[in-house]
């Protein structure tokens, strides 16, 4: 058979992708660390912020290029912030471990910048399939709002135990 592909062949195709995909997985995780799923994650989740915002702009005839680059560039702010979050937070423990003053509670802050960030993608998302006339369960709204306000909690606790030291 001329059209038929042998099973040789997609054996060959599995084996290039499943290549690939170690290939990824292992430069993402030597990257990131383990974590490289949150940070996936949260790119997905930029992903389809974009995509909704856009649709929400097409379905409210509110569509314009101007705001649709702004929505970009603010999406890659939101990623400098997260690479700025991290820096600080490595350089400013090494600092103290120069000068033996142990800060390693900063190192919660970068993670706690994620944790935001992710929350807000996410009320983001909701809100534009809200605005598409998609029902969102008041559940998922309400959820997010109060992990935002643990966030913030565990924030300002951490801070305050600190100060008390």
């Amino acid at each position: 058979m001329k059209g038929a592909i042998k099973m040789e062949e997609i054996s060959k195709i599995f084996n290039k992708i499943n290549s690939m995909l170690a290939v990824i997985i292992t430069s993402l995780n030597s990257t990131f660390g383990t974590e490289w799923v949150l940070f996936a994650g949260y790119l997905i989740l930029n992903i389809l912020d974009y995509l909704t915002g856009i649709a929400k702009a097409k379905f409210t005839d509110t569509e314009s290029s101007a705001n649709g680059l702004k929505g970009i560039i603010k999406k890659v702010g939101y990623w400098f912030l997260i690479l700025v979050s991290f820096i600080i937070t490595y350089l400013l423990i090494e600092m103290g471990n120069k000068i033996n003053l142990n800060i390693e509670f900063i190192n919660l802050f970068a993670w706690f910048t994620v944790a935001c960030l992710i929350i807000n993608e996410a009320r983001s998302i909701l809100e534009n399939l809200v605005e598409l006339g998609i029902k969102v369960p008041p559940f998922l709204t309400k959820g997010l709002e109060i992990y935002q306000r643990m966030f913030e909690k565990k924030v300002d606790d951490t801070i305050e135990n600190e100060n008390k030291k």
